[in-house]
């Protein structure tokens, strides 16, 4: 008995769409961040935020992802155990009647 394996609905357009907004939103607030008329501590703490807020957003969308494995494979552990069962009952026969 083989189970489905699910499907990404995830295309190599939309990959590529996803990744040049993020370039060129990443390179638009770099681009603010390096042209504001403020010292050089400002802009330092201001990239350091840049890149704290994209490191995190990274962490967050793998763990959002890692959660969503997970509870992919918990319900697939679940329907083999269930369709197991369900093999092992003989639902035909008459229990001793």
């Amino acid at each position: 008995m083989t189970t489905p394996s699910i499907q990404r609905p995830t295309t190599t357009a939309f990959f590529v769409q996803a990744a040049i907004s993020f370039g060129i939103s990443l390179a638009a607030v770099a681009y603010g961040i390096a042209k504001l008329p403020v010292g050089a501590w400002e802009r330092g703490f201001l990239a350091l935020g840049l890149v704290f807020v994209v490191t995190s957003s990274f962490t967050l969308a793998k763990c959002v992802r890692d959660r969503q494995e997970v509870e992919e494979v918990t319900n697939r552990v679940d329907k083999a155990r269930i369709d197991k069962l369900l093999i092992e009952q003989d639902v035909f026969s008459n229990g001793g009647v």
